[in-house]
């Protein structure tokens, strides 16, 4: 009876034994490594999507399981949004062209994109197991609303006030997350209420050295035009500063008052307090 019993603890144990040697997993993919992205507040139609080392996909909800398995090692990682007035092109994201023919060369863009929404990250992969990143997308894009108070002259008698604002960035690199490129303008229009005209934009940053704006005045009085030239350097010095604030510019227009005056001045332009201004496509 002894030896029976002995027999089969010992059948137990060797099967216990084999039992140990076989490894043990925590996922279905030993050798590689998953990516799990949750993002805070995404909506339906944000439009989100990931780049990690050149294979791209929608984010189609959070958390979001991309849909390719990792080999361990570090890679990078870029969520961006596909937003209306861009165009993207791997890990860079370019304004569009104004679509006028005359200025659809790539340096004279639209001037209200969509709010562009990026972030560059570094990940690590460790094979048989979940990443999980919960990155947080910034702005940018910075609102800015030009405001021009017309102080001498008849206001009514302007009919349109069509700007070209240079020295704009046009191209951002999401991997390094800065603006790149040579820079490039944009053209747009005032509106007027009375005697204040103003205009929105929608910029990735200044360019370059100078930013200059250029104004062409129409009259209604005898089809008269005006144009007028200001160096807006100064004044936007510190646009690139904080792009989830609105950034207002203001200043006074000096308009011809009669027919025998044909130049116009603009004088004080300065930064105000963005405040909550909103600039509509």
């Amino acid at each position: 009876m002894k030896k029976i019993y002995y027999y089969i603890v010992g059948m137990a144990a060797a099967l216990l034994s084999a039992c140990v040697k076989d490894t043990l997993y925590n996922t279905s993919h030993p050798d590689k490594g998953a990516v799990t992205i949750s993002l805070t507040g995404l909506s339906a139609d944000d439009n989100y999507a990931v780049d990690i080392d050149g294979k791209t996909a929608d984010i189609t909800g959070s958390p979001f399981s991309c849909p390719w398995l990792f080999a361990p090692g570090t890679y990078r990682m870029v969520i961006y949004n596909r937003v209306e007035g861009f165009t993207f092109d791997g890990q860079t994201a370019r304004v569009n062209a104004l679509c006028d023919k005359s200025r659809a060369d790539g340096t004279t863009i639209i001037p209200l994109p969509g709010y562009l929404k990026t972030v560059s990250q570094e990940i690590t992969v460790t094979a048989d197991d979940t990443l999980r990143v919960s990155p947080v997308p910034v702005q940018r894009v910075r609102d800015l609303r030009l405001e021009l108070e017309v102080t001498q002259g008849r206001p009514e008698l302007i009919q349109s006030v069509t700007a070209t604002l240079s020295g704009i960035a046009g191209t951002f690199d999401m991997e390094k997350e800065q603006t790149t490129g040579d820079a490039v303008s944009t053209v747009f229009a005032f509106t007027r209420e009375d005697d204040m005209l103003r205009a929105d934009l929608r910029l990735l940053g200044t360019m370059g050295a100078v930013q200059t704006l250029v104004l062409d005045i129409v009259f209604t009085d005898g089809g008269r035009t005006q144009r007028t030239e200001v160096d807006l350097t100064e004044a936007l010095a510190d646009f690139d500063s904080d792009m989830t604030t609105a950034y207002r510019v203001t200043g006074t227009l000096e308009t011809p008052v009669g027919m025998e005056e044909v130049s116009t001045e603009i004088t004080g332009w300065e930064p105000v307090d963005g405040g909550n201004v909103d600039a509509k496509i």
